[in-house]
């Protein structure tokens, strides 16, 4: 769940997730969402549905006690709408977010080229549906890569792809060096590694991609390069010569995101 959670807050500009809320929560459905109008945290749909942003600011160093008050608080709210700053402070008494979603629950990212997910909080407010109608075309193209675990393409000028592995950093760099002193460190050909964003307690290795490149492109060759990339990850011993050099270009290339862990 944790990748999922770190892709929805750090990498991607607009996509929507749905959880399974535990029984303490009351059962049903939480929506996490990168953003929401006006930057609020929170919001509670007609249903009663809580929908949860976790892009904006929040107060405190503990993002999943931040969460778990935004949560409780639109489930508590006694109207629908937007809630007020003042409802998602986070307090001592705070739930995390783990204390309300089922333990078994894993994020199903949809990844949107607009905020037209907006339409849904309120189906009858024109104004929400200008806004997302306005967003569109305003975003960097994301793609989810098809068949392949949170692994995104984009395009900033040029193509590039951002794989949120789940490896330790210092074991996903030892295997990256392994391939960079092989030449194999590239996700297809043409494709080199450009660095990594540290991001609430993961990595996130980026690589550039040959000009052109499109999401469905990488279907095929990214689950034989997992394959390179694990059997490098299960190597033992020390690095050899070369994949020392490699190693220190590579932990030199990794950018820290500011954020605090979930858990």
């Amino acid at each position: 769940m944790e990748g999922g959670l770190v892709a929805l807050r750090q990498i991607l500009p607009a996509a929507t997730a749905k959880l399974e809320l535990n029984s303490q929560a009351g059962g049903g459905c939480l929506e996490l969402v990168t953003l929401l109008p006006d930057l609020v945290r929170a919001w509670r749909k007609a249903d009663g549905t809580p929908v949860v942003a976790l892009q904006p600011t929040f107060g405190s160093n503990d993002l999943s006690r931040d969460l778990g008050q935004a949560v409780r608080a639109a489930l508590d709210a006694t109207a629908p709408g937007p809630l007020a700053p003042e409802a998602v402070v986070t307090q001592a008494s705070s739930p995390r977010l783990q204390d309300l979603v089922q333990p078994d629950s894993t994020v199903e990212l949809v990844v949107h080229d607009s905020y037209d997910y907006w339409t849904q909080l309120d189906p009858n407010d024109s104004e929400l549906a200008e806004a997302a109608e306005q967003s569109a075309g305003k975003l960097d193209p994301t793609e989810q890569v098809p068949g392949v675990d949170l692994a995104f393409w984009t395009e900033q000028g040029r193509p590039f792809l951002r794989w949120v592995l789940g490896v330790d950093e210092e074991a996903l760099l030892d295997a990256l060096a392994r391939l960079q002193a092989t030449r194999q460190a590239g996700v297809m050909d043409g494709a080199k590694y450009a660095g990594a964003f540290r991001a609430l307690g993961i990595v996130i290795p980026v690589w550039e991609l040959p000009s052109g490149t499109q999401a469905a492109d990488l279907s095929d060759v990214l689950p034989s390069f997992r394959q390179r990339f694990d059997k490098a990850l299960a190597a033992s011993g020390p690095l050899d010569a070369a994949a020392r050099r490699a190693r220190a270009g590579l932990g030199a290339r990794s950018l820290t995101l500011p954020g605090p862990k979930f858990y």
